[in-house]
């Protein structure tokens, strides 16, 4: 091999290694930055999303801004644990803007069969859902249904969200400790059970 054969194949892959460099560098590849959030943070992004007030007293904000983002930009949180997870005029799918309905945000009540949705809104305690850190933790990652021992969550997709890495899966539960308490909306909650026969 030439001496000039043997410089080409040092010089071809840096040289393409500074091509790509320089093109990462001033964005050009960067496709998805048509809303623009150039420079925007994950966290900044979730503080943005957030469609309630939140209450960030002794809470971590980085965590807070971070589970926001998970919550309402990548989980679909709302979709399954808002009902109706839009008002009217915000739904996106009749031309809305695609803010959630704050009113009844994460209270549960969306049915699924014979399944409904959790509220998993902090309770009196500022648990979300009453749960524990750890207990929340360990929902995700097994989908044991705390509420009935020995079952599985059967809608909930935790076998997705468990393999989220425990930082952000803490995020989440740092965000949902800091939204306000909500109640189902009246026209998803599911009717009282009938009493028992007498």
């Amino acid at each position: 091999m030439t001496r000039t054969a043997r410089l080409a194949i040092w010089i071809v892959p840096i040289a393409a290694l500074a091509v790509v460099t320089v093109a990462f560098a001033d964005g050009s590849f960067d496709r998805h930055d048509n809303n623009g959030d150039r420079g925007q943070s994950t966290i900044e992004r979730g503080y943005a999303l957030a469609p309630v007030p939140l209450n960030l007293r002794h809470k971590n904000r980085a965590l807070v801004g971070l589970g926001s983002y998970i919550v309402n930009a990548q989980g679909a949180c709302n979709d399954c644990h808002t009902c109706p997870p839009f008002t009217p005029d915000h739904d996106p799918y009749t031309g809305g803007d695609g803010v959630p309905n704050a009113a009844n945000y994460l209270a549960g009540g969306t049915p699924f069969g014979p399944f409904v949705s959790r509220n998993i809104t902090p309770d009196d305690s500022g648990k979300p859902a009453g749960l524990t850190r750890n207990e929340f933790i360990q929902l995700m990652r097994t989908g044991h249904d705390p509420d009935n021992p020995g079952e599985l969550l059967q809608v909930m997709p935790w076998p997705i969200y468990g393999k989220m890495v425990t930082r952000d899966l803490e995020a989440v539960y740092e965000y949902l400790s800091s939204i306000p308490h909500a109640e189902p909306s009246p026209e998803c909650a599911p009717p009282p059970p009938p009493p028992p026969p007498q």
